[in-house]
């Protein structure tokens, strides 16, 4: 059964949809079904970490180069918190994350990172500048 999770896991999920549905228990790979869900759940984190660091990442841009913002920022910075307040709607217990200091200071150093990559800027700070709930206001640009 693992022999073809190995091989071609395109075949081995329809093999598996197959077998749940025909209620063929016994034949189930339930390890590698049990690790496909969890990668579910930690796909959709990176999601959520991915699409904030990017949004935070732009609301740096915005404030530590005030002579060179552009409409494409703002669009960006728009898409990227229509996206993470998309995800949340669709997967509400995503929002536990938001509240946990540390998994914020790894977004928050992903931004640092992709914003200094950017603009060839120092932008090292001790941790978020911002709260949540302004990152992800629709209204709120950093002045």
């Amino acid at each position: 059964m693992g022999k073809l999770y190995d091989t071609d896991i395109v075949a081995w999920a329809s093999q598996q949809a197959e077998l749940l549905r025909g209620g063929n228990w016994a034949a189930l790979d339930v390890e590698n079904i049990a690790e496909e869900i969890e990668d579910v759940g930690k796909s959709e984190v990176r999601e959520l970490e991915s699409r904030l660091a990017v949004l935070i990442g732009h609301l740096l841009k915005w404030k530590f180069q005030p002579q060179i913002r552009s409409k494409s920022w703002v669009a960006t910075i728009k898409n990227q918190r229509e996206r993470v307040h998309s995800r949340l709607g669709r997967t509400p217990s995503l929002k536990r994350f938001l509240a946990d200091q540390e998994w914020l200071h790894e977004v928050w150093r992903d931004a640092l990172a992709l914003a200094a990559g950017e603009t060839g800027l120092d932008l090292l700070t001790e941790g978020p500048i911002w709260s949540v709930e302004d990152i992800l206001d629709p209204d709120f640009l950093p002045d």
